[in-house]
């Protein structure tokens, strides 16, 4: 098979030829349909935090047809269009029953999806209705990303919410917002790339301004947020959320950060800020971000902006370390 595969950090990726992979017991093969180039995948090829190495084949936002199936693999057979949870887990343990599959002690983060062919495991697979695409299949991940990060923040109807970041995880959280009854949502970005999506995604403002962001949301959004989701993952956006909500409001942290950073505690607590942390999603949270399409939100489906081949892959993934006008590029290998 063919595969966009890693070459070591700061090198670009190099489309290569692999041997086609074979199940063992209790793993499926997918014919890899589209696959999502995610954030943390360009972090992966330039920050050693991330762990991965020269010969890994990126890839974790995927959706395709089973192909074949090893031994003692139920519910599944070939020709069934899955979309893959990338959080690979046990499947059996108290934490993998309760849906909290990245508290599993087998947890890990699963691959390979800038290939025509994925290993993967039936309890990650999840089947995709007549109505939904494979495209679809392939923003699912992010979607759910995106709702995790929305249901720990404990937003109300009638909330304002202030999202810092413009990208595909904060544009997702726009469309959950709104979608869960907040009645202001504002999006804070350095450029003006992403405003018209953002505003059909279900922003009601877009802020651009880089020299005073803490006065300009405020203005647009007539006082301090109730919950400000940080999205970007760079030093710095704590604190300008400390000033960005109101006392006793919210901070969520979705974007990945790996540098330290500093903050003043002392405005934060005299606030009474609430900080929390959010990381990955639960199964039914991935189920509820694919119930949302099947039952015809076309918002989300606006994060698509390109489908590549996997011959263009790499050049193009080169291409988004660099702030464009693509949201959410799909490769269809």
């Amino acid at each position: 098979m063919r595969a966009a595969v890693m070459q070591g950090l700061h090198q670009p990726l190099a489309v290569e030829t692999l041997p086609d992979p074979v199940p063992a017991e209790g793993e499926v093969v997918v014919h890899v349909g589209r696959c999502g180039i995610c954030g943390s995948d360009l972090h992966m090829t330039e920050d050693a935090a991330y762990g991965c190495s020269k010969g890994d084949v990126l890839g974790h936002e995927f959706a395709g047809e089973v192909v074949a199936t090893g031994k003692n693999v139920a519910g599944l057979q070939s020709g069934d269009l899955v979309s893959v949870i990338p959080l690979m887990s046990c499947g059996h343990c108290e934490y993998c029953r309760r849906g909290e599959v990245q508290w599993c002690g087998n947890f890990g983060l699963q691959g390979g999806g800038y290939a025509e062919y994925a290993l993967t495991r039936p309890n990650q697979c999840v089947k995709l209705p007549q109505n939904v695409s494979i495209a679809d299949g392939a923003i699912i991940e992010p979607l759910a990303v995106a709702l995790h990060g929305v249901n720990l923040s404990g937003l109300k109807t009638g909330d304002k919410v202030l999202i810092l970041g413009a990208g595909p995880i904060g544009l997702a959280v726009a469309f959950w917002a709104k979608r869960f009854g907040a009645a202001s949502v504002a999006v804070q970005d350095l450029t003006d790339y992403q405003r018209s999506r953002a505003l059909d995604m279900g922003a009601d403002i877009f802020v651009v301004d880089p020299e005073n962001p803490v006065a300009s949301a405020e203005q647009c959004l007539g006082g301090k947020a109730d919950i400000v989701f940080e999205c970007v993952g760079v030093p710095g956006l704590i604190a300008q959320g400390v000033e960005q909500v109101k006392p006793q409001g919210t901070i969520l942290l979705l974007g990945l950060c790996t540098k330290p950073d500093t903050f003043n505690s002392f405005a934060m607590l005299s606030k009474e800020v609430r900080l929390v942390t959010s990381a990955f999603f639960t199964r039914q949270e991935y189920e509820a971000a694919l119930e949302a399409l099947s039952q015809g939100a076309m918002q989300p489906r606006l994060l698509v902006s390109d489908t590549v081949t996997l011959d263009n892959t790499p050049e193009i993934f080169e291409s988004l370390k660099q702030r464009t006008e693509q949201c959410k590029v799909l490769i269809a290998p």
